[in-house]
């Protein structure tokens, strides 16, 4: 599998885990939900953070910067999915600019020491 396809589907299985795992402790936390809530988004977040040691950067900044804007988008379709609000004009004109900035980020020349 090409490095920027893996690369991708790894940062959105970390995006999907860290919103889980953030969600769960929104629920219990905001909504009074039950505190067992936590308990599988604790293991969702630790399951992000060993996704994000997966993806192939020789600096964790950068991968963490890319990571931030695939975050973003993943939020947005979070909010329309999970909880049934679709993003407005406003929502999507930031998601595409955090994408630019990932590209950016991934694919600007670098001069390494």
């Amino acid at each position: 599998m090409p490095i920027l396809l893996s690369s991708f589907l790894t940062f959105a299985a970390a995006a999907l885990a860290e919103i889980a795992g953030c969600f769960a402790f929104w629920i219990w936390l905001r909504q009074g939900k039950s505190i067992l809530w936590l308990a599988p988004g604790l293991a969702s977040l630790v399951l992000f953070a060993y996704l994000l040691t997966l993806v192939p950067s020789n600096y964790a900044g950068r991968a963490y910067a890319s990571y931030g804007g695939i975050y973003i988008v993943a939020s947005l379709l979070w909010l329309w999915v999970a909880e049934g609000h679709r993003p407005d004009a406003w929502d999507v004109l930031g998601g595409v600019i955090a994408l630019v900035a990932v590209a950016v980020i991934l694919f600007g020349p670098r001069v390494e020491p």
